[in-house]
């Protein structure tokens, strides 16, 4: 049986390094501030509104007001998603 040739096989030479890109982050101070101060206005309009017997923080509104707290609760998780 006559024997097969022997390839020399090319050398391993690594990919070339990519260079790490440098992320830069932007100031995000207010979103803190504005998504704890969403959280509690929301808090204050549900508790407010159960204190006063549904009487305030607006009359006309009723049980929407619950509506209306749980909405400046919903904005705050929406803020919270700016923060990193």
């Amino acid at each position: 049986m006559p024997k097969s040739r022997i390839r020399k096989k090319a050398d391993y030479t690594p990919p070339p390094s990519k260079q790490a890109a440098q992320i830069k982050l932007a100031n995000r101070g207010w979103v803190a501030p504005v998504m704890l101060a969403m959280f509690l206005l929301g808090l204050a309009w549900i508790v407010v509104f159960y204190v006063t017997d549904g009487s305030l923080p607006i009359d006309q509104l009723d049980n929407w007001n619950i509506v209306v707290g749980f909405g400046f609760i919903a904005a705050g998780f929406g803020v919270s998603t700016q923060w990193k």
